[in-house]
């Protein structure tokens, strides 16, 4: 991918549209991460847990080590945190507000019927409620991921793509 300064400064131009720069694609059909000659893996990963050391004394660690690492990680601890600080609040809401409408429904028939403008019921006003609440999560989890947690969890998984770099088989 072939990137271009001038009037279109924020636009990326590819040089090949059929090809794609992913970094993300397979380690071992891209080559990465492979000696030339031996054709073997030369990253390791010398601060995982539990590293054994190869023949040449190298630390070998699994993809599986790799992985718990990164789960140990503060920075992963984190993301789950701020997941969890709004994914559980806004569900408990979210549930409180859907339970309550339908209670509401069903114990007290007379004030849903009550009308609001026109034809236009307190049932209907809730129920389009529900309606616009569940746009309107869904909007607030979307601007809270992006803002909040998509950074650092691309970083974390980059993070973890370059450290499994040659294990898989």
């Amino acid at each position: 991918m072939d990137k271009h300064e001038d009037r279109d400064a924020g636009r990326v131009r590819l040089s090949d549209p059929g090809e794609l720069d992913d970094p993300w694609q397979d380690a071992l059909a891209s080559g990465w991460g492979e000696s030339e000659a031996a054709g073997e893996p030369t990253s390791s990963v010398p601060h995982a847990r539990g590293a054994a050391q190869d023949a040449q004394g190298r630390p070998t660690v699994s993809a599986a080590d790799v992985y718990l690492e990164v789960q140990r990680s503060p920075a992963f601890q984190e993301v789950r945190r701020r997941y969890r600080r709004f994914v559980i609040p806004a569900c408990v809401a979210f549930l409180l507000w859907y339970v309550a409408y339908v209670v509401a429904a069903t114990t007290a028939p007379g004030l849903m019927a009550r009308p609001v403008a026109g034809s236009v019921n307190v049932a209907m006003v809730a129920g389009l409620g529900q309606f616009l609440s569940t746009f309107l999560l869904t909007w607030a989890y979307a601007r809270h991921a992006r803002l909040r947690r998509d950074r650092a969890a691309l970083e974390l998984r980059w993070d973890t793509q370059e450290l499994t770099r040659g294990f898989e088989r």
